[in-house]
């Protein structure tokens, strides 16, 4: 796993307060439990700090899962 996948795992862990095991691209936005409004802004926070970036609006409101996420760091310049 590249530095920054690992990364990736940790600000899911920290930011929805998941396991490590549980983390992985099954995670979705709605069928994930625990993973609700305050969970999403408290991820949010946690890619911000751990990727030095600033999402918008619309990267938030389109992190619907694992996968997106690693989606919109791409566009912002992390590379995986």
């Amino acid at each position: 796993m590249s530095e920054n996948e690992l990364k990736l795992c940790h600000a899911f862990t920290v930011g929805l307060n998941l396991p490590e095991t549980e983390i992985g691209e099954s995670l979705k936005y709605g069928s994930t439990p625990g993973w609700d409004s305050v969970a999403h802004v408290s991820l949010v926070a946690s890619l911000d700090s751990s990727f030095d970036v600033m999402l918008d609006i619309d990267d938030i409101l389109d992190l619907s899962s694992y996968g997106k996420a690693r989606e919109i760091l791409m566009k912002h310049g992390v590379q995986f």
